[in-house]
């Protein structure tokens, strides 16, 4: 029999691989012990890149979130690990090193055991510090090589960063093949290389189904000494996500592989779970598409996991577009034909801006380049007119050095505008801003939390966690949802027959003066601007909806009627009213 492999459940990225949020802590809890009484995982994400975010845009604790999700497999034995994307952290711009430093001993204190490490250029000078500052927090440092493919990515290439990264004290190395179109013979070679030099190094290889070369791979890296392999499990399965446990584990079984076997029924359970979460709500931010594999993919090389808002922005795009050729009496395109000139735009741009591994952030970089370049084309100013400072940022080195060359085009488009380039360390050009932001708590009167956590989430999260702490970010979130539930309900019906639908069973709440509409009122005569109540909101009898202005000036309360639930605003923020206008319409309290 060959030497035995670990199999990780990535229940974190099949999420973010498939739609916009996680399953909140309460469901997280629920699913936790279906994971281990399958038996098969050694490991389970429970964290990273996203994760934390999107929990604040929900209006959820993300650490307490991390802590019940960790809790049960740290009790069993089985290891949990994060995604951290190096010089960004958890987030999509750069860190302060003292945030990124405490990172590591919350992440450690709430029992997350291995930092998965990654530069989206493979810098090293943004691992290194990384690796040195998880160590020192007691947790398992494992370093990550971006697969892609191209002219400069080579075995030797990768190889040179995996020696690097191991003599700073990486323990582990994985091979992140986050949009799948590595090519199976060359992971293999590569998996060998570093096993031959570093035969104590664990090797962990995570692949996403995209493209259809994943489980090639798996067996490429398996017999080549690998000794984890992430996966997935239905219905998060597959599609832009990974392959399925079971298909792996039967695969690596039938080859020879000492695997563990696998509890069915456990397995239905967090199947039932999981598809319980999807029913709840969380499927109404998943992109369908994602569900499906595309050799397209293999072309652009754009990540799986970013199908769906790049989607949505060329959906947007698709419309400008053809307006512009309609004008000039040309054919509009059909989705299909914008789909493949914007693979065709990244295949162009990603040459001449370096070759950046397509995975955040330099993945949206790059299609906003070619999205940004199908118009400018089209309105006939060529390519590169419209790059904001990020995109820049990228191509001069901002955010570390590029494997590639840039294009002289590029280079001399820079010298025109003024911008320069930069070999510069990039966690040297961002100041440290804990003392910043423990002030911030401090005048709020907020809690740093325990071993500091709530501290580092305002630092690594600041826009979002004040969102969350405000309750701003919960009233969004549910407005969103609402959105989600009535646009899908609206597939369905008419406009007519959706209003209907909604106003059934609410009461219409009317304008009793001619005026202007707020939300808020300062109680010291005037009327202040503020944000518009979430459909959802629940009412009760003798709560006021909104004020009206009058013309003269009166302030006058609008009661909520009986209270209930909102369904529907008629009337903005600001707008001005008639006598006799419907303001907003609210369901009435079930009996």
């Amino acid at each position: 029999m060959k030497k035995r492999i670990q199999f990780s459940l990535v229940y974190r990225d099949m999420w973010q691989s498939s739609g916009k949020f996680q399953p909140r802590k309460d469901q997280l809890e629920r699913v936790a012990p279906a994971i281990i009484d399958m038996g098969c995982f050694d490991r389970v994400e429970t964290n990273g890149g996203a994760f934390e975010q999107v929990n604040l845009l929900a209006g959820e604790n993300p650490n307490a979130a991390v802590r019940a999700f960790c809790k049960p497999f740290n009790e069993v034995g089985i290891k949990t690990h994060m995604l951290d994307r190096g010089l960004n952290a958890l987030r999509m711009y750069p860190v302060p090193d003292d945030v990124r430093e405490l990172q590591y001993k919350v992440k450690h204190a709430q029992g997350v055991d291995i930092p998965r490490i990654f530069c989206g250029l493979n810098d090293t000078r943004n691992i290194i510090p990384s690796v040195k500052w998880a160590k020192a927090a007691g947790m398992t440092p494992q370093a990550t090589l971006c697969i892609t493919t191209s002219p400069v990515h080579t075995v030797e290439y990768y190889s040179g960063i995996a020696d690097e990264v191991i003599a700073a004290g990486a323990e582990e190395i994985c091979l992140k093949d986050m949009a799948g179109i590595g090519q199976p013979a060359m992971l293999g070679a590569l998996t060998k290389a570093i096993k031959t030099k570093h035969p104590d190094i664990i090797i962990q290889y995570h692949g996403h189904s995209g493209p259809g070369l994943s489980m090639a791979s798996i067996l490429e890296v398996c017999n080549n000494g690998a000794d984890v392999i992430d996966t997935a499990i239905e219905p998060l399965s597959w599609g832009k996500v990974h392959p399925d446990i079971i298909s792996v584990q039967s695969m690596l079984k039938n080859e020879g592989f000492e695997v563990k076997e696998i509890n069915m029924s456990a397995y239905m359970q967090a199947r039932t779970l999981t598809q319980e979460f999807i029913d709840d709500w969380l499927g109404y931010f998943i992109n369908p598409g994602n569900k499906h594999m595309s050799s397209l993919l293999l072309g652009c090389g754009l990540p799986g996991g970013m199908m769906g808002s790049m989607m949505a922005d060329l959906a947007g795009m698709h419309r400008t577009i053809n307006s512009i050729r309609a004008k000039k009496g040309l054919p509009e395109y059909n989705t299909d034909e914008m789909l493949v000139k914007l693979f065709n735009e990244v295949e162009y741009v990603w040459p001449r801006v370096g070759y950046p591994p397509l995975v955040t952030p330099f993945s949206q970089y790059v299609k906003n380049i070619a999205l940004m370049n199908l118009l400018t084309i089209e309105q006939g100013k060529g390519r590169f007119v419209m790059m904001d400072d990020s995109m820049w940022g990228m191509i001069l080195g901002k955010s570390g050095k590029i494997p590639g060359e840039i294009d002289p085009e590029l280079k001399e488009l820079a010298a025109k505008q003024g911008r320069e380039f930069t070999d510069a360390d990039p966690h040297t050009l961002i100041p440290n801003a804990l003392d910043d932001f423990r002030k911030e708590m401090d005048e709020n009167g907020w809690e740093y939390g325990p071993d500091d956590e709530e501290l580092y989430e305002l630092a690594m999260h600041p826009e979002q966690y004040r969102d969350f702490k405000s309750g701003i970010a919960k009233k969004r979130m549910l407005a969103d949802l609402q959105k989600a539930k009535d646009a899908r309900m609206g597939s369905k019906l008419s406009p007519e027959e959706l209003s209907a639908f909604k106003h059934a069973k609410a009461d219409a709440l009317v304008a009793p003066v001619k005026g202007q509409v707020y939300y808020q009122f300062s109680g010291e005569g005037e009327c202040a601007p503020c944000i518009e109540p979430y459909i959802g909101a629940e009412y009760k009898e003798g709560d006021n909806f909104c004020y009206i202005q009058a013309t003269w000036g009166e302030i006058v309360p609008i009661p909520a009627a009986i209270g209930g639930r909102l369904v529907e605003i008629a009337a903005k923020q600001g707008a001005k009213v008639q006598k006799g206008q419907t303001l907003a319409w609210i369901e009435r309290p079930k009996d």
